[in-house]
Parts: C-alpha cells; structure tokens; sequence
C-alpha cells in the first residue's frame, strides 16, 4: 500500500492555489473540472500529492488544530522570509527541539496547519 494525497476541501480555489503553488512551493500536477460547480487541482511533483477540491455547493468544512500537512524545505529562514513576503504569518515558531531540527507552522488559507521543516546536516 502506498499513500497517494491529502484533500484539502477548500473555501477559495484561487487563494488556496496560490498558496500551495508560491508559498509552499508545488507545481500544479493536474486539474479537472468534474462538474460545473466543483473544481480538482493535485500538487506536487513526487508521489504523494495535495488534493484541493474546491465547490461552492459542497458543505462547509473545519480543519481546526488537528491537521498538519508538514514540508521539508532546505532552510527556515529563506522560507519565513519568503512568508512574511507573501504576507502569511507565522503561527508558531522557529522551534529547535534539538540541534538536527527546526520548524515552523503557518495556516493555509483555509485554516489548514502547514509545517515547514528543515532538518539541519550535522557540521564535520
């Protein structure tokens, strides 16, 4: 068995795309438009993707403190200063629990938990 994606049942397709595309950093894998109400968009480039869902005549969803979607980026500082670029704000964070690790936590636009993580090579 293989994990495939997460959906995201989303408030706003465009603001969540946004996010996910300039923010977090996933390329668009693919759309679908399977009716005329609801749109799909996957992202991601690997095997796992983020599946966004957006229709106005679905019912109202909230994520609220217990989903986490956590991304391995290459360092927290390049990725807070591109969020407060973006002007997403920093929910929590950095935190270093021990020297290999570091992270942050932001919401997406649909109050989704979002973890950025930078796991810190040991220095020889």
């Amino acid at each position: 068995m293989k994990f495939l994606w997460a959906t995201i049942n989303v408030k706003d397709m465009a603001k969540s795309l946004a996010f996910y595309k300039d923010v977090v950093g996933l390329a668009v894998d693919r759309t679908m438009k399977p009716s005329p109400t609801m749109e799909i968009a996957f992202l991601g480039s690997g095997e796992t993707k983020v599946e966004l869902i957006s229709d106005p005549q679905g019912r109202e969803r909230s994520y609220g403190n217990d989903l986490t979607l956590g991304f391995e980026v290459e360092s927290i500082e390049s990725v807070s200063k591109a969020l407060a670029a973006a002007g997403v704000a920093i929910e929590s964070g950095p935190h270093q629990p021990n020297p290999m690790l570091k992270f942050i936590y932001v919401r997406d636009p649909n109050g989704v938990h979002v973890q950025f993580v930078e796991n810190i090579k040991p220095v020889k």
